[in-house]
């Protein structure tokens, strides 16, 4: 994908929607919206007569001598411009004589209140006039951002008018809005480490950034795998650790080092001519870039240019993909560590002014520290008695340093172990217990747990999604997520100051992918820290959201459609062999058809408006289908029918929790798993091999036997060693009737499902039972080398 931003104008005070080029075809808008459709939506809506429409003769009329509201007057007047051809002349008045709105006009007034809330407005509109009243300049780009989402969707367009874009009146609908964020950090980490992104591409993300009031960038610019930003004194972190081997072609967790003398072509950096353009950028879009420069762990790419800051003195070379434990860390019992940190910190504070230095402080592997002599010398002389506490001297010595340069410290809540520094803000992403604790400490917190806030998650089904590094993050639960715990009390609770979404980028490496990953799950995290926590209303927001996804769509963003996608929900009656499909999707439309004969639905095909029972092999595809349209991706499931469908295993070893694939029925409930080992089918054993026991209730005629297993090194999980088929008439004395070896590579970089099948002749059996032999353990030269590989088990079929 390649898109570019819009020229800034008047010295980066204006700003419009990208241009984007299509991603993929998508549908009109999939159903009507409501005519009120803000997102994120705001804390007080009074819909009034009439509508206010939008001439050319229209004044945009801003109050002399405020850069802020002249600012968003110049962003409206670019936008309208830019998708209508309407050129509306940008005029200052004294501000005596813009108390009061002329007819015809856009009047910006600064707000009267005497104590105003910040990033706040007050937007009004009638059939004469449209008044936008802020005491900042957040809150005028605020109240624009809201007028542009009451007018049609198309302009969020930068398509030329004379394509004929807009075809309704520019009109707005008359209301009285007061509006006023709910928690002063709304954020968004991206990771520019594991994967760079061009500075075009980070202008059009704060773009859809402030479409949305989200008013923190925190900008990942280093870690193991890639050092993004220019530092002088030290050229060879540019030169050395932004650049690594090119290894896309293979699995993130499957990646060898850099070989001797193989050139590192893969990466990228900003210079700081580059850090100032965007930050800049970012604050006339009422944003603040906040860096991140990650210490003591996570710095392999440093240690690669500079290997004297490490314990082990290196060498080092910049890793293509996973590093897992991350061992190679800053030493703290180096007096020079320290000062190449601050000559780093001196040249990247004076590039941000954002109050907060981030500076990582997780997953910090402390087992060089706990044989490196001048760690453990550091440690004697500073009395303390554990390497978390010398990770805690660390940080509260970088504190002092950055506190003295008029900056507070952030840091993910690992900083909490070994003692919280001073001044320190925790961001909590391991769950809220770290904000928790911190907030009960007096300490600032920013919420971000992976429950609700990690996007690098999986928002759908894994078969239908691009690839992403695993867990599951829908998006009715963004919308669910609450930055004060309930644990804490009023006076803690003032400690939150909002919350944050992360995008990690192991598995995302372009634009276009990112933004799927983002949106619209983004929309739903900013109604959840912008708006009233007592106006949340899922079926509400739902509702507005078909208007968003119509503004991403004529901006020409790259969104995902997941929420639409069909869940089939089957329940197997045993007895009767019967299988029961519900379909749904997360968004709750109803407009979900199907066929049972493998073909894709269209919108004349069956609509879903009753479980649908099955009594024979089928494969059943379902959408989701609006005004006509499909909307989202087919989703597909095959129902097979067999002797032991239905007759819960006898296991000698159980499945693991994490993976029960259906639970007791789940290796014979007649469905197959899919390549992702995470999608509710596979069951898991680790360590083990699976066995499991079948009882027919009476002798059977077997004419074959089939188990199915997945394999993924990346995840650790192998195919069996073998797999051994054997009948009994009793239960108890079994006889083998087939092996069947496996043959594929063990350390094959592909997902493969592989199935181990026997023909049989004359055999009748009461009981059979299913010996996959597990291999162990990661063979060697697998990152798990030496420890328990798994085995993923669906379906066992008998014929």
């Amino acid at each position: 994908m390649k898109r570019t931003p819009k020229a800034a104008l008047a010295a980066g005070l204006f700003f419009i929607l990208p241009s984007c080029v299509a991603i993929r075809t998508v549908p009109p808008a999939p159903s009507p919206a409501p005519e009120i459709s803000v997102i994120p939506k705001p804390a007080s809506v009074e819909r009034l007569p009439g509508a206010f429409a939008f001439a050319r003769e229209t004044k945009i009329l801003v109050p002399a001598g405020d850069p802020g509201s002249r600012g968003a007057a110049g962003f409206l007047a670019l936008r309208l411009a830019e998708a209508a051809g309407i050129e509306l002349a940008v005029v200052e008045t004294p501000p005596a004589a813009a108390s009061d709105a002329p007819s015809g006009a856009v009047l910006f007034r600064l707000s009267a209140d005497p104590n105003p809330p910040a990033e706040g407005y007050l937007l009004t509109a009638s059939p004469a006039n449209v008044t936008i009243e802020a005491s900042d300049a957040s809150g005028f780009l605020y109240g624009v951002q809201t007028l542009l989402q009451l007018l049609p969707p198309a302009v969020f367009s930068d398509k030329a008018p004379a394509t004929g874009i807009i075809q309704a009146p520019l009109t707005v609908p008359a209301v009285r809005i007061s509006d006023r964020p709910r928690y002063p950090w709304r954020g968004l980490l991206l990771d520019v480490s594991r994967h760079f992104f061009p500075a075009d591409f980070i202008k059009v993300l704060l773009d859809e950034l402030a479409l949305h009031k989200m008013n923190t960038f925190q900008w990942h610019l280093t870690d193991d795998q890639g050092w993004r930003i220019e530092i002088k004194k030290y050229p060879r972190l540019t030169e050395v650790g932004a650049w690594r081997v090119d290894r896309e072609d293979k699995p993130w967790n499957a990646r060898p080092p850099q070989n001797e003398g193989e050139p590192a072509t893969y990466g990228g950096f900003y210079t700081q001519a580059e850090v100032r353009e965007i930050v800049a950028y970012a604050a006339a879009r009422g944003i603040t870039v906040v860096p991140e420069i990650e210490m003591p762990g996570h710095c392999q790419s440093a240690l690669a240019a500079y290997p004297q800051f490490s314990c082990t003195g290196g060498p080092f070379t910049v890793p293509p993909g996973g590093v897992w434990p991350i061992t190679n860390v800053y030493c703290p019992g180096n007096e020079e560590t320290f000062s190449f940190i601050q000559d780093v910190l001196d040249e990247v504070i004076p590039l941000f002014p954002s109050a907060y230095i981030h500076i990582g402080g997780d997953e910090v592997d402390k087992t060089n520290w706990k044989k490196c002599p001048k760690c453990q010398a550091r440690m004697a002389a500073e009395g303390l008695k554990t390497e978390e506490e010398l990770q805690s001297w660390f940080v509260k010595r970088i504190e002092k340093s950055i506190n003295a340069k008029g900056k507070k410290l952030i840091g993910w809540d690992e900083i909490l172990e070994g003692g919280l520094a001073p001044n320190a803000a925790v961001m909590s992403w391991r769950g809220t217990q770290g904000g928790i604790t911190a907030a009960r400490s007096g300490h600032d917190v920013v919420m971000t747990p992976t429950s609700h806030c990690y996007f690098d998650y999986y928002q759908g089904a894994p078969a239908v999604e691009p690839l992403a590094i695993g867990g599951s993050l829908p998006l009715r639960k963004v919308y669910e997520f609450e930055p004060a715990p309930s644990e804490l009390n009023t006076g803690e609770s003032a400690h939150v100051l909002g919350g944050q979404a992360n995008l990690w980028t192991e598995y995302i490496s372009t634009g276009s992918h990112a933004e799927y990953m983002l949106f619209p799950r983004l929309a739903a995290l900013a109604e959840a820290i912008w708006s009233p926590r007592g106006s949340r209303d899922w079926k509400d927001f739902t509702a507005r959201l078909s208007a968003q996804l119509e503004r991403y769509r004529r901006a020409g963003m790259n969104f995902a459609e997941s929420a639409f996608h069909v869940s089939l929900a089957p329940r197997l009656d045993p007895k009767t062999s019967t299988l029961t499909l519900t379909m749904s999707n997360e968004i709750g439309s109803p407009g979900i058809r199907y066929r049972t004969d493998g073909r894709n639905p269209d919108a004349a095909s069956p609509l879903s408006t009753s479980p649908l029972r099955l009594k024979r092999t089928a494969t059943v595809r379902a959408g989701t289908f609006i005004n006509g349209l499909l909307v989202g991706k087919i989703s597909e499931t095959r129902f097979l029918t067999h002797q032991a469908l239905g007759r819960a295993p006898k296991l000698a070893k159980p499945y693991q929790q994490r993976y029960k694939g259906g639970g007791d029925i789940g290796l014979v409930d007649g469905l197959r798993g899919s390549k992702s080992h995470s999608d509710g089918q596979w069951q898991g054993f680790e360590g083990d091999d699976l066995v499991a026991e079948i009882d027919f209730g009476r002798p059977k005629k077997l004419s074959a036997v089939t188990a199915g297993f997945l394999q993924n090194i990346n995840a650790w999980i192998f195919l069996p060693a073998s797999v051994e088929f054997a009948v009994s008439q009793d239960g108890k004395d079994f006889e083998t009737v087939a092996t069947v070896e496996n043959d594929a590579p063990a350390q094959g970089p592909d997902i493969v499902i592989e199935d181990f099948a026997a023909r049989l002749t004359g055999v009748k059996a009461r009981y059979l039972r299913v010996l996959a032999k597990n291999i162990g353990v990661c063979p060697p030269g697998h990152p798990g080398a030496g420890r328990k590989a798994w085995i993923f088990a669906d379906e066992i079929i008998v014929d």
